[in-house]
């Protein structure tokens, strides 16, 4: 079942779809209520969650919580 964006925690990987692309990422930290600083599993980047969805959302919009193996919790 996807997920709220205020239901994220620090520690946890997660993928996001969104427009048609699809990102893992790991919760560094909690700036605000609403924005997290995030890490993409792949680049290793960090960025804000904001950044992700800063043109909003469609609707195939999905937030999911993922294990080590990729596999939906």
């Amino acid at each position: 079942m996807p997920l709220s964006l205020d239901t994220l925690r620090v520690g946890h990987t997660y993928r996001i779809a969104n427009f048609g692309e699809k990102r893992d990422f790991t919760v560094e930290r909690k700036l605000t209520d609403h924005d997290y600083e995030i890490k993409d599993c792949i680049t290793q980047e960090k960025m804000q969650l904001s950044e992700l969805i800063v043109y909003g959302t469609s609707k195939d919009f999905e937030l999911d919580e993922i294990d080590e193996q990729g596999n939906f919790i």
